[in-house]
């Protein structure tokens, strides 16, 4: 099953039998509460224009619950993120295509929670709502309510503990800005570094200046010179759970399974009785 999908693909399957449900889950990391400009309104951009019947999903209510303890994108509840997903028209016989507006994060979450509560067909449009060439639309459309039932899988998932565990016995990447892991600047967590004996790799190293991934010969080659090799585990964090589901994409693109801590450093960094590592040094 491929993870990712053209929008040559797409623009076909649209138009075939059984044709995929449309998911837009256009979201941004905001800072735009220190920089004095207005939030990014990802249900203001869909109604601007999106894939003929998408349906808009809200990645901060309903593919993560409030943020806490746990960080600032946890999981969301399970009974309502199923409901969300129903809303949307989502069933288990379905294939299903999320995208977003480029960067590829959000549409990268809402992969990871369907494949990781069990849907057996979900993929993400390569370069998100820019790779697409035909037309849009504005109007809201009002799917029938599907039959996903989300049941979580056994796999896939860390939480803090199991993620210091592997950064010890397998390959923990952290997929935020190298600056961010070397601890040099931290414009939103309490504290700068990174989990001792986690590998940077950035996210952004996934893909090309178009947003789309590379291919998956060249991501296979990335990731072993990051140290992945074949059979060990693989996990992976950012700051909130959300590029590093893109990263997890990225290793999936490639072959290589991957498991996501989703509290991520927002939710590591949060407990100062956690070690702290700073520097380009895994250690």
């Amino acid at each position: 099953m491929n993870a990712t999908i053209s929008a040559s693909e797409l623009a076909r399957e649209l138009t075939a039998g059984n044709p995929p449900v449309l998911l837009d889950v256009r979201w941004q990391l905001s800072t735009a509460k220190t920089a004095g400009e207005p939030s990014f309104d990802g249900r203001a951009a869909y109604e601007a224009g999106h894939l003929p019947g998408a349906v808009f999903v809200d990645l901060d209510r309903e593919l993560a619950s409030a943020p806490g303890a746990h960080g600032r994108h946890p999981l969301p509840d399970l009974a309502e993120f199923g409901a969300a997903m129903r809303r949307a028209g989502v069933s288990s016989g379905t294939p299903v295509v999320v995208y977003d507006g480029g960067m590829g994060w959000g549409a990268a979450r809402a992969w990871w929670l369907l494949r990781w509560t069990g849907h057996p067909d979900v993929r993400v449009l390569d370069g998100g709502l820019p790779s697409w060439e035909g037309p849009l639309e504005t109007s809201e459309p009002a799917p029938a309510e599907g039959d996903f039932v989300p049941v979580p899988s056994a796999t896939g998932l860390l939480d803090a503990d199991g993620a210091a565990a592997l950064a010890r016995s397998g390959v923990l990447l952290d997929a935020r800005a190298g600056e961010r892991y070397r601890g040099e600047v931290e414009p939103i967590d309490r504290v700068g570094g990174h989990i001792p004996g986690a590998i940077s790799a950035p996210t952004t190293e996934n893909v090309g200046p178009d947003g789309r991934f590379l291919p998956a010969g060249e991501l296979r080659a990335r990731f072993g010179e990051l140290g992945v090799s074949e059979g060990s585990p693989v996990g992976v964090y950012c700051g909130s759970g959300v590029s590093g589901a893109h990263e997890v994409l990225a290793l999936a693109v490639a072959g290589i399974p991957a498991a996501l801590y989703v509290g991520s450093w927002s939710e590591w960094s949060s407990d100062p009785e956690r070690p702290v590592a700073v520097g380009p040094d895994p250690q």
